[in-house]
């Protein structure tokens, strides 16, 4: 019978044999503690240390949308701090926010150093920077691919190549349908990399024909003079919204919480407006209304086929205005050619 502590000396006799043998151990090793101790007091731990903390300078994360692995950098992230020995949390932060690229200061320098105040161990870290990421994924960003629906009927804001309104500018018509599909999708765009509640107005260019959601005007002429009109709606005579139109110049605001100033993200509920210009031509004036995207149940006909009506309103905001923006991480719905 082997006695329980023969067998620990047959492993640590083991494991020592195992040791790099251009380590010199000293004398009278006889636990594996007195060992680690060893190894650790050795210029090659501190070699290997060192090596693992410029590995951590120098690490870079990199988002799934820009083909990196978040649970790859985290993996290697923890196995970095491990071996060099990093335990203290207020460092471990530091390299952690180190290896954002530069782009990101904006959004997640804020959100780092807000939800990182009260975090102390390593696992809640590791949860806290995931839920920055997660929220930074679902930021809407210039010429991200986007569907609008309409919070009240289900509908997506929708068109269709050569499907044209009977009146009014005869443009390419704007309906709700049940998407999403290829018809509901927009790429939306702004002259910055995020689009911020106080400050951004948008186009949204719809994918299949690559028009411009907007509104279309024209000149008509009265006592040897000419002013501006808009086009009505087929069916409730509010303002008409077509793809095609020469106004193309949206903003929004969150219809839930009144003065945001965060940024546009995925399952935000917006209100969408456009500043039309006065009779005279100018978008300056008073006279020049602001009018909101609207849709409901009212339809309009067009050969055997019915579609839900989509307008601009200046009338009082209510639940027909808003609209859930969904970002559309994959582009599957593309694949229709």
């Amino acid at each position: 019978m082997i006695l329980k502590s023969e067998k620990t000396r047959e492993y640590l006799d083991f494991v020592k044999s195992l040791v790099d043998p251009t380590i010199t151990l000293p004398t009278g090793i006889d636990s594996f503690e007195k060992l680690r101790n060893a190894l650790k007091e050795d210029v090659s731990f501190t070699v290997f240390k060192n090596t693992n903390k410029r590995k951590l300078q120098s690490l870079k994360y990199d988002p799934e949308r820009k083909g990196g692995d978040t649970s790859k950098f985290i993996s290697t992230f923890r196995k970095l701090c491990y071996n060099a020995e990093i335990n203290d949390i207020e460092e471990q932060k530091n390299y952690l926010y180190k290896s954002l690229p530069n782009n990101h200061f904006d959004y997640i320098s804020n959100e780092f150093y807000e939800k990182m105040k009260n975090v102390n161990s390593t696992n809640e870290l590791i949860k806290k920077f995931e839920d920055i990421i997660w929220e930074e994924s679902n930021l809407i960003r210039n010429k991200s691919i986007v569907a609008l629906k309409h919070v009240a009927t289900g509908k997506y804001l929708s068109s269709i190549p050569n499907l044209r309104y009977t009146s009014g500018s005869r443009n390419q018509l704007v309906f709700g349908s049940s998407g999403p599909d290829p018809n509901s999708l927009w790429k939306i765009q702004f002259n910055k990399e995020l689009a911020t509640y106080t400050d951004t107005s948008i186009n949204l260019q719809h994918i299949k024909t690559n028009m411009y959601l907007g509104l279309n005007n024209y000149k008509d002429y009265e006592d040897d003079d000419y002013y501006y009109y808009y086009h009505k709606s087929p069916t409730t005579d509010h303002t008409e919204v077509s793809c095609g139109g020469n106004e193309i110049n949206w903003n929004f605001n969150h219809s839930k919480l009144d003065n945001y100033q965060g940024y546009l993200k995925s399952n935000d509920i917006i209100n969408l407006s456009i500043k039309k210009m006065d009779r005279y031509g100018d978008y300056d004036t008073q006279d020049g209304q602001v009018e909101f995207l609207r849709s409901h149940d009212v339809q309009f006909a067009i050969g055997n086929d019915a579609f839900q009506e989509v307008v601009c309103h200046n009338e009082r905001l209510g639940g027909n205005d808003e609209w859930c923006i969904e970002l559309i991480h994959e582009l599957k719905f593309l694949k229709f050619k």
